[in-house]
């Protein structure tokens, strides 16, 4: 089974919710997309700060599932956000998530979310902790 059907079976309910659309995925690299939806605006039509996060902490989720080992679960235990630029209603994200760390414990993902032509919206930290026993 490739990496995306991999993920698409765990996609979770939330990540159909946003409407996010994953575009490729690797052990070190996940790519996805999502619209801006005026549902997950706030004033003015901009996307909400708590679903670019959601947006990004999905990506990583999603990074670090693909190096679990086998039987292993993950949640993540801390996330830091730059917002960087407004991505108004109707306009596309693009979220690329990459390893910066990838240990047996913890694994550390950055993603960089920008606009469809570009223009950056925020980079986003985060740390999975690996549950060893429960799979997500």
């Amino acid at each position: 089974m490739d990496a995306i059907e991999h993920l698409k079976q765990r996609t979770l309910p939330f990540a159909e919710l946003l409407g996010i659309r994953l575009v490729s995925a690797a052990p070190e690299r996940i790519v996805a997309e999502m619209t801006v939806r005026e549902d997950l605006c706030t004033r003015p039509a901009v996307l909400h700060g708590g679903a670019i996060m959601a947006f990004a902490d999905t990506l990583g989720a999603w990074g670090t599932v693909l190096n679990l080992p086998e039987g292993a679960g993950t949640t993540t235990i801390e996330s830091k956000t730059n917002f960087l630029g407004p991505a108004p209603a109707g306009t596309v994200v693009v979220g690329e998530a990459t390893p910066v760390h990838r240990g047996r414990r913890t694994q550390v993902w950055q993603t960089k979310v920008t606009r469809s032509d570009g223009k950056p919206v925020a980079l986003v930290t985060q740390t999975q902790m690996v549950l060893e026993g429960k799979p997500l």
